[in-house]
């Protein structure tokens, strides 16, 4: 399989290593390679049969809206983008191009989701209040994180309700991830914690969605609809 990664930093580093120990052909396109999508032409896009992104909330717009248009198939690993998924959602559909996105594809946080939906259905109506803690390095540009984020949704669809979870984030040092969700009542707390101590989960992850999306219909995916069929 040929993939194009699109981000050369930590994370999109590592997506490369592990594709090519997955025996696929990768190519790898930094910022300076690809000012506001200018590598991302039709006829280089038709060279790969995936991309992967993990760049930033910025440039990740201008390589979905390049690559897309020409029907190409794209696995999104960047979060912070998600108000224009709607757009991105009707140019893909439109272009009968395939999208497969999610705020963490690390199979530990993806339980982690399930679990924290679960928890809060136990425990609606026992009077336990939720929050959700998470912590990032201090370079992550997104705040709160996108799992976070997917986390409340979660703990939301859990308790059937619309009202807001607070969020409390914080930015330090080279912490690679890591998300509690706190039940917490007059009387005691519960606390679901996944800690990332590597990135490679998350690298894994998004290769392993690569390879399904290849033999994917056309669409857009969610993550968090399809992980058990990866």
């Amino acid at each position: 399989m040929r993939i194009l990664v699109l981000g050369v930093g930590k994370t999109g580093k590592l997506v490369a290593e592990v594709a090519a120990q997955h025996g696929h052909s990768v190519h790898v396109l930094d910022a300076t390679e690809n000012k506001e999508g200018a590598a991302l032409t039709a006829p280089f896009v038709a060279g790969f049969d995936v991309i992967i992104d993990f760049t930033t909330p910025e440039a990740v717009l201008t390589n979905m809206r390049a690559c897309l248009a020409t029907g190409a198939k794209m696995v999104i690993g960047t979060t912070g983008w998600y108000a224009k998924l709607a757009d991105i959602s009707a140019l893909a559909e439109r272009r009968g191009a395939g999208l497969l996105y999610g705020t963490n594809f690390s199979i530990g946080v993806q339980k982690l989701l399930t679990l924290a939906k679960t928890m809060a259905a136990e425990l609606k109506g026992s009077g336990y209040t939720f929050s959700i803690a998470e912590t990032h390095h201090a370079s992550k540009l997104d705040s709160p994180s996108g799992t976070a984020l997917t986390l409340a949704d979660a703990v939301k669809a859990g308790l059937g309700t619309d009202k807001e979870i607070p969020i409390h984030a914080t930015r330090t040092g080279e912490v690679a991830g890591i998300h509690s969700v706190v039940a917490t009542s007059a009387d005691d707390s519960l606390t679901l914690t996944h800690e990332s101590t590597s990135r490679r989960p998350f690298a894994e992850g998004a290769v392993r969605a690569a390879e399904w999306l290849v033999s994917a219909k056309p669409g857009v995916y969610d993550l968090r609809d399809v992980f058990e069929k990866l």
